[in-house]
């Protein structure tokens, strides 16, 4: 248990320091933070700084590193069944693949995302997953689809902010004015 608790720290320090957009520094206290998981057999956790390491390499611009760490931690998390984990480092990849320009990998990315985050309960992520989807869809010039998609995650989220709020209801009124029903069709 020893590993354990310096391991936690270790995280605890490092989401602090990536916080603080102290990158490198983040980047060592999760590797120590997953090495100390690791001696604990702890598997899970583990993979999760190794996630998180993935999420600092995106930020370095270190593109080759960031897809190897989060494809590993994504291997994990498939193994032993986390989905909820699977889904999140299935949107940080669509995350970094809409970064580095491969619009067409973040589509896939997040789409798989999105429905794992349908099918585990998870609304709130689930809708700001559609969101970055709906962006990339209308960035690769499907716009029609794009919107769609974007306005199922507005109305997903279970926490929106003021202005998707805002959104949302002049969505709805286009909607009314437009003699349409209900907004929320398939994706």
């Amino acid at each position: 248990m020893e590993h354990t608790t310096s391991a936690q720290e270790a995280k605890e320090e490092g989401l602090r320091l990536f916080h603080e957009g102290l990158y490198e520094e983040a980047a060592e206290k999760f590797k120590r933070a997953q090495d100390g998981f690791a001696a604990d057999g702890n598997e899970v956790d583990a993979a999760e700084m190794v996630n998180n390491r993935g999420l600092v390499f995106r930020m370095e611009g270190k593109w080759d590193e960031a897809i190897a760490a989060l494809e590993d931690a994504k291997s994990v998390f498939v193994r032993v069944g986390d989905r909820s984990r699977e889904a999140q480092a299935l949107g940080n990849l669509g995350g970094l693949y809409a970064s580095k320009g491969d619009r067409d990998s973040a589509k896939d990315c997040l789409r798989q995302a999105a429905d794992i985050l349908s099918e585990t309960g998870e609304p709130q992520l689930e809708g700001e997953t559609l969101l970055a989807l709906g962006v990339q869809q209308w960035k690769t010039g499907d716009r029609s689809t794009g919107l769609s998609t974007y306005e199922v995650g507005l109305h997903t989220l279970q926490q929106p902010t003021a202005s998707q709020k805002a959104l949302r209801g002049l969505l709805g009124l286009r909607t009314r004015l437009l003699g349409g029903g209900k907004t929320g069709g398939q994706v």
